[in-house]
């Protein structure tokens, strides 16, 4: 299967370029086409795509870097609605020590013991937002926010592998593969080692790569700030693109 997020049952329905897919229809490849680069595919998608066709050239060179960064505030799984997913993975663990710094909870500053949830549009991966907010910077296109805007209901909720085969057809339509991605993920509690690599093989699968062109790293944040107070968790991710020789289907 495909960018398969593991550790949870995937029911019901999300919203993907203004239509609804089953979640069945996830795992079947090649399933959904949000964008083709400068292709006739892409009337047939959100205006906001045409910012992904710039008026400029974007040269065949024949390697190019990107750098992605994300960061989401953590809160008690009842606040936030949803759960812990990194990498396409639904981290579950025992309750956390949150610092509760506006007092909602327990005394201002206090620790309530909890389970966490990410607080965001969608469903708040930090990896995969911050690959492909990487795959857009390495071929000088705007930001993951810029195409996929908070403020549109297509987003809410959504399960981010979406953005991911979003940002593998943009990559491809404009001739190249993945080189390889370093992910570092930061994040205090909870604790992801095991999970490293059910994210690794989703990220391998999504992006049409192989297992030695793609390394995640994980660290604390020493207990420092709204990461090290389990408010918050952030992650950097370099990668590089390689030309792939292909001709672009807009050419």
């Amino acid at each position: 299967m495909r960018g398969t997020r593991v550790l949870i049952a995937t029911t019901g329905l999300f919203p993907l370029s203004g239509a609804f897919l089953s979640a069945s229809s996830r795992l079947t490849p090649f399933s959904t086409k949000l964008f083709v680069p400068k292709s006739s595919l892409a009337s047939s998608t959100s205006t906001n795509d045409d910012i992904l066709k710039p008026s400029y050239d974007i040269e065949p060179l024949p390697m190019r870097i990107g750098h992605g960064f994300d960061i989401h505030r953590m809160a008690p799984i009842e606040e936030a609605g949803q759960p812990v997913v990194i990498g396409g993975v639904v981290v579950t663990h025992k309750d956390q020590k949150w610092t509760d710094a506006e007092g909602k909870y327990v005394e201002k500053g206090g620790i309530y013991e909890t389970q966490l949830g990410v607080v965001a549009h969608s469903d708040g991966d930090v990896i995969y937002h911050s690959i492909v907010d990487a795959i857009f910077g390495a071929l000088t296109l705007p930001d993951i926010g810029q195409v996929f805007q908070d403020t549109d209901p297509r987003w809410k909720g959504c399960d981010s592998s979406k953005f991911m085969e979003h940002a593998y057809e943009v990559m491809t339509g404009y001739g190249y593969k993945i080189g390889n991605i370093d992910v570092t993920l930061i994040l205090e509690r909870p604790k992801v080692a095991s999970f490293k690599p059910a994210m690794k093989e989703n990220i391998v699968s999504l992006l049409r790569t192989a297992p030695g062109r793609v390394n995640i790293k994980a660290r604390t944040h020493e207990r420092v700030d709204s990461v090290g107070e389990l408010r918050s968790l952030s992650c950097h991710v370099v990668l590089t693109l390689e030309r792939t020789g292909e001709i672009p289907l807009d050419s």
